[in-house]
């Protein structure tokens, strides 16, 4: 749970600021600042810009941070006369200068002759998050990782031709997470690159174990030590990692597939379906020190492989039509770990900001935000105040967006 006592009088702002801090936002006023100047002495001055202040630089976020609870196809959506129109905010800034400032709008301005990474422009951000979701929330010890599951903008799919569709999926990146299983808190932000480059880019290693075990261990390098039982999907699954990180005492319980999973150092004769027919419930089991390998039978096989779950302990999977189906403990707990993640991302995936630029570091740089202000949700619905005020998600991103703009109006929206 949160490790600070945040006051019953706390706002959205107050637990959005936990991972976005003041000093944070005024090193973006300074970078687009610094940027602006540098892009004017290169392309010719523009006399409509005046730098930006950290007043405008809330207001700014606000405004994005909007499109992520009323879902409009454009942020500018907002000073329109249609649908989206938003007149309560649009007069708190006017269209032209959000313009100024989403055109001029960095993280980091210039580039370090020591710089070799592909996201230096976000880096320092996403470290800073990094740092604000370790000291504000401690996990439990079951954790997931996996891809959060990010929503296309609904108004988007249902207008758009099937081309721009295919070129809209086109991500230059892939988003990894490691999760906390009770709650949904995000704890580490993992982010690879589709066209890195030099033998550990994603190119070099598409569709390939290795990528999937690199992702795994940057999302577990703090986790070392702390006796976290990981689980993981069939891409990541595999002997190799899980004895890796057991010397770590870090422990796993992963669902194996002989399509997508590394397979390497596994009985062949547990991966082969059995020719005999099986009743559900049945299961097969080999082990080696404190691995466990579980071929379960439910209307198909299921193999698991785990050192988190003694294999002869007994659970059961309920079903609502055929009642309770006996399994391993182990497929009871990855069945129980994996339904709450899909809850999480039902709940929240839909929160995501709507605005989609075209720079790869600014897409990173909006889906960051969008997990920092769920955290924040999460750790709001675990404090004291929410007994005071009980936003849903929706009134709580309605608030911050308030807040981020300076109104004064604190009275909760249905």
């Amino acid at each position: 749970g949160p490790t600070r006592k945040m006051p019953l009088t706390a706002s959205a702002m107050d637990f959005f600021q936990l991972f976005v801090p003041d000093n944070v936002l005024k090193n973006m006023v300074i970078q687009t600042n610094m940027y602006a100047k540098k892009y004017q002495e290169r392309f010719g001055s523009d006399d409509a810009w005046i730098d930006v202040t950290l007043t405008e630089m809330k207001a700014f976020l606000g405004y994005m941070i909007s499109t992520s609870i009323h879902h409009c196809e454009s942020v500018l959506s907002i000073w329109s006369s249609g649908f989206y129109s938003n007149k309560s905010i649009a007069l708190i800034m006017t269209q032209s200068r959000f313009e100024k400032i989403l055109k001029y709008f960095h993280i980091v301005a210039f580039r370090s002759s020591q710089t070799t990474h592909s996201l230096y422009k976000i880096q320092p951000f996403l470290d800073s998050l990094q740092n604000g979701f370790d000291s504000a929330f401690r996990p439990s010890q079951a954790q997931v990782l996996h891809e959060p599951l990010i929503d296309e903008d609904p108004v988007f799919i249902a207008t758009c031709t099937e081309r721009e569709l295919r070129k809209r999926k086109k991500r230059k990146f892939s988003l990894w997470v490691r999760q906390c299983s009770s709650t949904g808190f995000i704890c580490q932000i993992y982010v690879h690159l589709k066209e890195g480059s030099g033998a550990d880019g994603l190119d070099a290693l598409k569709n390939k174990p290795q990528l999937h075990s690199m992702v795994a261990k940057s999302l577990c390098q703090n986790a070392s030590g702390k006796n976290y039982i990981i689980f993981t999907g069939p891409s990541i699954t595999s002997l190799n990692l899980f004895e890796e990180f057991e010397k770590q005492e870090i422990y796993c319980c992963g669902l194996l597939s002989t399509r997508k999973s590394d397979c390497t150092g596994l009985p062949p004769s547990m991966l082969n379906n059995s020719e005999i027919p099986q009743s559900r419930g049945q299961y097969r089991i080999r082990m080696k020190g404190n691995m466990s390998l579980i071929c379960w039978y439910n209307k198909g096989h299921f193999r698991f492989l785990t050192n988190a779950y003694s294999p002869v302990q007994q659970g059961v999977i309920i079903k609502r039509k055929s009642g309770e189906i006996p399994c391993p403990l182990a497929v009871e707990a990855f069945a129980a770990h994996l339904s709450y993640i899909c809850k999480y991302d039902d709940k929240y995936s839909k929160y995501f900001i709507s605005h989609k630029p075209n720079k790869t570091w600014q897409q990173v740089f909006w889906f960051a935000i969008s997990i920092a202000i769920n955290n924040a949700y999460i750790l709001y619905k675990m404090s004291e105040a929410y007994h005071v005020t009980r936003y849903s998600r929706a009134q709580f991103g309605e608030r911050l967006v308030k807040e981020l703009l300076g109104l004064e109006d604190t009275s909760p929206s249905h």
